[in-house]
């Protein structure tokens, strides 16, 4: 039986919290063995997407609230940032390298190009209701648990 696992956590969008969901991801995917560098890929990506929701989601308050859900099954982890902000009117346009709505913040552009370099696959739409949700993928280490052995 292939190990399954998932976890959902919610954090107000301030960026000391883009730490905290670094640690979260990286302590969630330890039971599949993942190499350093792919503890690393991951971190890199949810920062990337943390802070595109802190920097760009809630632009007049930093009121709002991130969610980081992470699923894993087999070796694959799928993470999953979403916010309720005010979304992208463009999502091409916005995964173009180097294009940002705040050049004047010194913004570079790359965020959506950093998150595909790091993960497998990266998806990106608005939710529903309002904001973004962006999910990543990304194979990693070999599981050494099975369903029902974790514990």
């Amino acid at each position: 039986m292939k190990y399954s696992n998932f976890m959902e956590v919610e954090f107000k969008a301030i960026s000391v919290n883009e730490g905290f969901a670094r640690m979260c991801v990286a302590g969630f995917c330890l039971p599949l063995n993942p190499t350093l560098e792919e503890i690393g890929d991951i971190k890199t990506a949810v920062s990337e997407a943390v802070t595109n929701c802190v920097v760009h989601a809630y632009p007049t308050s930093h009121s709002g609230v991130i969610t980081m859900r992470c699923d894993i099954e087999g070796n694959e982890i799928k993470i999953t940032i979403s916010d309720h902000g005010v979304g992208i009117k463009d999502i091409a346009k916005a995964r173009e390298p180097f294009f940002t709505t705040k050049p004047s913040e010194e913004r570079s552009g790359m965020g959506f190009s950093v998150m595909e370099s790091f993960m497998d696959r990266v998806e990106v739409e608005n939710n529903d209701s309002k904001g973004l949700k962006v999910t990543m993928y990304k194979q990693i280490g070999n599981s050494l648990l099975q369903v029902g052995n974790a514990g």
